[in-house]
This record gives structure tokens, sequence and C-alpha cells, in this order.
């Protein structure tokens, strides 16, 4: 029982639990502005953008095709408004190091300051 414990009280398995829920909270806020902000502009435009009608035979290809355009939508939600934004606040907030100087792992920087503090005791 004590392996379980551990097991449940280490911070990945909370952090993984909290991670899902916001998750599906925010998939609830996509799912919010792909259908009821940016298919029915995409319907003004070009009419109705259901395709569930279409079929081929016994094979329904609008279903098919509905879920494209959805996943299409919500990719692209994702992406301009998570991804793209993200990484411009994480290149002004942690910027490359100069292209002329070769960057230097954490662990053998700490290494050498230990080194130096030992050199000079």
């Amino acid at each position: 029982m004590g392996g379980f414990k551990d097991f449940i009280l280490r911070g990945n398995v909370i952090e993984l639990a909290t991670g899902v829920i916001i998750g599906a909270a925010f998939a609830k806020i996509v799912e919010s502005v792909a259908g009821d902000v940016i298919t029915p502009i995409i319907g003004a435009m070009g009419g109705q953008p259901d395709f569930s009608a279409l079929k081929a035979g016994p094979i329904n290809i609008g279903k098919l095709m509905n879920a494209i355009v959805g996943f299409l939508i919500t990719a692209s939600i994702v992406y301009f408004v998570i991804i793209k934004p993200y990484a411009a606040l994480q290149a002004r907030m942690f910027p490359p190091p100069p292209a002329g100087e070769p960057a230097t792992p954490p662990d053998i920087q700490l290494l050498s300051e230990i080194r130096d503090l030992l050199k000079k005791r």
C-alpha cells in the first residue's frame, strides 16, 4: 500500500491529472469558438457549412467531411491562439544565445562554477 501512496502523491501524477482536467475544460472553449463563431462565419460567406447530406451510395461522405473541417478549424484555433503566441512569448522571455557563442548546458555551467569555487579555496 505504501508504494501506491508514493505513486499517487508523486508530483507527476497530480500535474498530469491537472493537465487533463484543464485540457477537457479548454476543449469546450475551443469547440464553442469553432462551432459558435468560426463555423457561422464560414456559413455566412459560403452557404451552409454542413456536408452531412452528402453520400456516395451507402457511404456517408458528408459526416467525414464535417469531421475533417471541424478538425481543421480546431487545429487552426489551437495553433493561432495558443501555440503561436506561446512560442513568441518563449522567444521573448528566453532568447537564444548569440550565434557566435556555443550554448553551455546548465549542468556543465554549474560544474564549472563549482570547480572555480574549489580553486579559490
